[in-house]
């Protein structure tokens, strides 16, 4: 059986290719783009964390709070990004369709 940091290190490809599409596709919220490269920010911490925790305290990350709680903030921070760049492109959508509508109100109304 693959162990799991094989399967995280192989997992890194796939979503290397995703953040490539998107960034080309240029059809993301720039701010939720920034979350899902955030999300190689928590990644890159958490490795060195990871090796610090087992070196330093031999226990894993997830069994020294202090360290794993800071390498999360990582991963929250990428999340809430994505989530406010989501949300601000779904408002956006909205505030163009209340106009498109607006302006088709208008020009029925002087036909």
């Amino acid at each position: 059986m693959i162990s799991k940091e094989t399967l995280f290190a192989l997992s890194l490809f796939p979503y290397l290719g995703f953040l490539w599409f998107v960034t080309r596709s240029q059809q993301l919220p720039r701010l939720a783009l920034f979350g899902f490269y955030g999300t190689l920010v928590f990644v890159a911490v958490t490795i060195p964390a990871g090796i610090y925790a087992q070196v330093h305290y031999g226990e894993s990350l997830a069994n020294v709070d202090w360290l794993h709680g800071s390498a999360e903030v990582f991963l929250t921070l990428s999340n809430i990004l994505i989530i406010l760049g989501f949300r601000q492109a779904l408002k956006q959508g909205a505030g163009s369709r209340e106009q498109g509508a607006g302006s088709r109100e208008q020009g029925t109304g002087n036909s």
